[in-house]
C-alpha cells in the first residue's frame, strides 16, 4: 500500500514538473513572438523587419518543442528542424532582395520596394517619409562649477511635489 502511494506521489510530482516546463516554454515562446511582432509593426528598416520575422519564427519553434516534450513525442522536434532549414533558405533569399533594393535605392527603408516595381504600375506608399528638419538643434549646456544657473520665473512658481 505504501509503495503504491509513493509511486502515485512520484508520478504527480513528475507531471507537475512537466507542466512547469510546458508553461515556461510557452511563456518564452509567446514573449519571443510578441517581441518579433512589435519589431515588424514598428520598424521600417528591411533588415530589422526580417530579423523580427525570424524572432517570431523562433518563438513558435520554442512553443512547438515545449508541446512536443510535454506529450513525449518527437514530431514537434523534427518539425522545428525542418522549419529552421526552411527559415535559413528564406533568409538567404530575403538577403538577396534586400541587397538588390539597397543597391538600387541606396537606403534600407521599406518604401524602397516601391521603386523596384515595373514602370507601368503606380507607386502606392502607405505613409510618406517625414521631411528632413534643417533647423539647428539647441543642446542644453552646463554652467561652470560654483555658478548657479539662471532660473525661469515660471519654474520658480511650480511646486516640486504635491
Amino acid at each position: 500500500m505504501i509503495s503504491i502511494l509513493a509511486t502515485e506521489g512520484a508520478a504527480s510530482e513528475a507531471a507537475a514538473a512537466g507542466m512547469g516546463l510546458l508553461h515556461n516554454g510557452l511563456l518564452v515562446g509567446a514573449l519571443l513572438f510578441a517581441l518579433g511582432l512589435v519589431g515588424i509593426l514598428t520598424r521600417r528598416n528591411m533588415i530589422v523587419m526580417f530579423l523580427s520575422a525570424e524572432l517570431m519564427l523562433q518563438g513558435v519553434s520554442v512553443s512547438l518543442v515545449s508541446w512536443s516534450r510535454f506529450h513525449g513525442d518527437w514530431g514537434g522536434h523534427m518539425l522545428v528542424i525542418f522549419v529552421l532549414t526552411v527559415a535559413a533558405c528564406e533568409a538567404a533569399v530575403a538577403l538577396v532582395f534586400v541587397l538588390q533594393a539597397f543597391s538600387r535605392t541606396g537606403r534600407l527603408d521599406a518604401n524602397a520596394w516601391q521603386l523596384l516595381r515595373e514602370a507601368v504600375l503606380p507607386q502606392t506608399i502607405d505613409q510618406a517619409l517625414p521631411p528632413i528638419d534643417g533647423a539647428a538643434v539647441h543642446w542644453p549646456t552646463l554652467t561652470r562649477a560654483g555658478v548657479e544657473p539662471e532660473h525661469e520665473e515660471d519654474a520658480l512658481l511650480e511646486r516640486e511635489h504635491v
